[in-house]
């Protein structure tokens, strides 16, 4: 039988000290039978689970619509582009629906036009090199049989290449890719349709969607947003305008060498030039200069030659003379700038990011330009990159100095006052009228 006290309870067992430790409080301890969770811990796990699937129902339909989304932003720079002109026939009494049509039908009477002269132009130059290729090989293999002393024949080359494995897996992969290719130009047919009609809504609707954007905002705000939509209308349109006034340019002089060149097809390589080498940033000018230098080849090889100095040439007098003048009020930032602008957008969106990185930096550079603080500097040569008269004369006279010891036949330099044996004037023992063992008075050491 267990102990019991004078309450009926299990006696206590007391400590070897005589003492008898304290009740431990209820709820420390062990968790009972009846302990429950808190009430906040399922509520918690519930949340945090639905945050985890909105994320990543976000994200998947982000990916999804990347698409989309890309064309919108394609589409909003295209009206803002096109903005200055609509704005000022519907200032002019015309409907802004009906500009917009007729900018739009402008634009693609335009583009409609040069691809279909660029496409009958790539189609007779196809066909003409494929009727001369024989000339051209035989030429090739008897320039190689007069300087490495071969015996190659066209008959045994044609043969040899009819007969090589490459020929066949390339017609097989062809014939194959006909299907993905008929997919890749509906799927682009599609992608321009989408562009143009968000284009021609955010264009014809424009007053009504910044009326949209503002009606959500306070006054304040709604000032800072229609401030922002004019720069991006400017600089976009600037940015057009100027870069098709450039082209017309480039597309003149390249014109005009190649007719005297006597170049096949020149108007049509020269509208190919202005239009590849603008709207292209940096490397645009090597790229439309490759197809006349192509089509040049097949009339002279020097024909050719001389393309690729006139290109490198016009390239340089472009960066240097023509773009500073055309684009000093419209899109005025700094080479680098735009250098850095261009790879950032293409590392982002690719082909879309290098075309609208500079608009957009540009419009960027303009709306926080406001907002910096700016002090007039002051007028210092080392402003302008001069170094002030002293500072090289300092050096001159260090290296001097520096180099002096070195130099043979000189004197080692005189040590202070002060030091053990010498004078404050001469060497060891030496006084300052240079007897030796006497002090400056004449007195002996």
């Amino acid at each position: 039988m267990a102990r019991t006290d004078e309450t009926g309870q299990p006696a206590r067992h007391g400590s070897p000290f005589g003492t008898t430790p304290p009740t431990p409080p209820p709820g420390e301890g062990a968790a009972g039978p009846d302990a429950r969770m808190p009430r906040w811990l399922p509520r918690a796990l519930v949340l945090a689970l639905a945050l985890v699937g909105a994320f990543q129902l976000g994200s998947w339909a982000f990916h999804q619509l990347t698409g989309l989304l890309i064309n919108i932003l394609i589409a909003f720079f295209l009206a803002l582009a096109i903005e200055p002109a609509v704005s000022w026939m519907a200032s002019r009494g015309m409907r802004r629906g009906l500009a917009t049509g007729i900018v739009f039908l402008a634009v693609i009477i335009g583009s409609a036009g040069f691809v279909t002269l660029m496409g009958s132009m790539l189609a007779g130059q196809i066909v003409k090199i494929v009727e001369d290729f024989p000339e051209y090989l035989d030429s090739v293999i008897n320039w190689i049989n007069a300087h490495f002393n071969t015996e190659l024949r066209r008959v045994d080359v044609q043969e040899g290449l009819l007969r090589s494995d490459w020929l066949r897996n390339y017609v097989q992969n062809s014939a194959t890719g006909v299907l993905a290719v008929s997919a890749q130009v509906l799927g682009g047919l599609f992608q321009l349709l989408t562009v143009t009609l968000f284009s021609f809504y955010f264009a014809a609707d424009g007053p009504r969607l910044r009326r949209a954007l503002c009606s959500v905002l306070p006054p304040a705000k709604q000032a800072e947003v229609l401030r922002a939509w004019e720069i991006a209308v400017t600089k976009t349109g600037g940015y057009l305008y100027s870069r098709g006034l450039m082209a017309l340019v480039s597309g003149v002089a390249h014109y005009i060498l190649l007719a005297s060149l006597d170049v096949p097809y020149a108007p049509v390589l020269a509208v190919w030039v202005g239009l590849v080498s603008q709207f292209i940033p940096t490397i645009g000018t090597y790229l439309a200069g490759a197809l006349p230098m192509l089509i040049a080849f097949t009339v002279d090889p020097w024909y050719a030659l001389w393309v690729l100095i006139f290109v490198v040439v016009y390239q340089q007098f472009e960066n240097y003379v023509l773009q500073p003048k055309l684009t000093s009020k419209t899109v005025d930032i700094h080479p680098a700038v735009a250098f850095g602008a261009v790879v950032a957008g293409t590392a982002l969106l690719g082909a879309v990011g290098a075309l609208i990185a500079i608009p957009a930096i540009a419009t960027l550079q303009a709306f926080l330009g406001a907002y910096v603080k700016r002090y007039d500097v002051t007028d210092d040569p080392r402003v302008h990159g001069h170094r002030g008269q002293g500072a090289g004369r300092g050096l001159v006279n260090r290296a001097r100095a520096l180099w002096a010891p070195r130099r043979p036949g000189l004197a080692k330099p005189r040590r202070k006052a002060g030091n053990s044996g010498e004078s404050p004037t001469g060497d060891s023992g030496e006084s300052s009228t240079g007897d030796s063992g006497e002090s400056s008075t004449g007195n002996s050491g």
